[in-house]
């Protein structure tokens, strides 16, 4: 009897072993199954570029990737810092940089992405060459936006700037030539397409302009980034050397982001490249 007790003892618990295990197993698989990230988009064509090129490479790692939409370039690194998202994809270098110093948030750039370039654009005139004494430009309000324009109009001759200062710092009070007396108003980024009408010609980042319906191919003159301009996947800089930060950076490192980049169809293929992505494509 004792030993018949036994061996039903042994039988019990060999089945409870079981049970644990198989609970255990599925309790893992289903935490891969179901690793939820959040990444900050503003309008334009990088939310469709964390869909498309990002997204699939993290799919593969057991990741389920949705975006979220800000309608300015101040919410997404507040709410990346608050932990209400967990990455974003909107701004270069230069702008994390100084909005987080400016702001003391603790976010870092995991890895830069091919960008669309800012442009000159107007419903007035067809060539700078016809632009007027006096002219109204508008240009963005948010300091690394406001520099890359100046350094834009400086480029096509338009303006001069001070020779001796950091040109990515530069405000309309650097500008030290303006033969055609140009008038600068400063607007939100996000605002700038809807100043065409009113503004004889207006410089405005790439993903504002594809956002609002216009052609890159069309603008008046474009600008060469530099790669501090290029825009960067973030994090909270507590993420970066963690498996967010390197599964983020491996997915923009993959195939599939390149194959969607190349895509002839897609609108990426004409954006300005990153040194890394043109150094591997070698």
């Amino acid at each position: 009897m004792n030993k018949t007790k036994k061996i039903l003892g042994a039988l019990l618990a060999l089945t409870m072993t079981f049970a644990v295990a198989g609970c255990s197993s599925k309790k893992s698989e289903g935490d891969k199954a179901t690793k939820k990230i959040v990444i900050g988009v503003c309008p334009g064509p990088y939310g469709d570029m964390v869909k498309k090129a990002i997204a699939p490479a993290l799919e593969k790692k057991g990741y389920k990737v949705t975006t979220k939409e800000f309608s300015d370039y101040v919410l997404p690194d507040k709410a990346l810092a608050n932990k209400e998202i967990d990455a974003n994809l909107f701004q270069h270098t230069a702008y994390l940089n100084k909005f987080a110093k400016d702001n003391n948030l603790s976010i870092s750039p995991v890895i830069s992405v091919p960008t669309a370039g800012m442009g000159i654009f107007s419903n007035k005139i067809k060539s700078l060459d016809d632009l007027k004494d006096g002219a109204q430009v508008a240009i963005p309000n948010d300091a690394s936006n406001l520099a890359r324009a100046l350094t834009l109009l400086q480029v096509q001759g338009l303006i001069k700037i001070k020779a001796d200062i950091d040109q990515t710092k530069a405000t309309e009070k650097d500008v030290t030539e303006n033969k055609k007396n140009l008038k600068f108003v400063a607007v939100e980024a996000a605002q700038l397409p809807r100043t065409l009408d009113s503004v004889d010609i207006a410089v405005i980042t790439g993903n504002f302009a594809i956002a609002s319906g216009l052609d890159l191919s069309k603008a008046l003159k474009t600008e060469k980034l530099a790669e501090n301009y290029k825009n960067v996947v973030a994090v909270r800089t507590e993420d970066l050397d963690k498996q967010l930060g390197k599964d983020l950076k491996e997915a923009v490192q993959s195939k599939e982001f390149r194959d969607a980049i190349e895509d002839p169809k897609g609108i990426f293929k004409s954006f300005d490249k990153p040194e890394w992505y043109t150094n591997n494509s070698k």
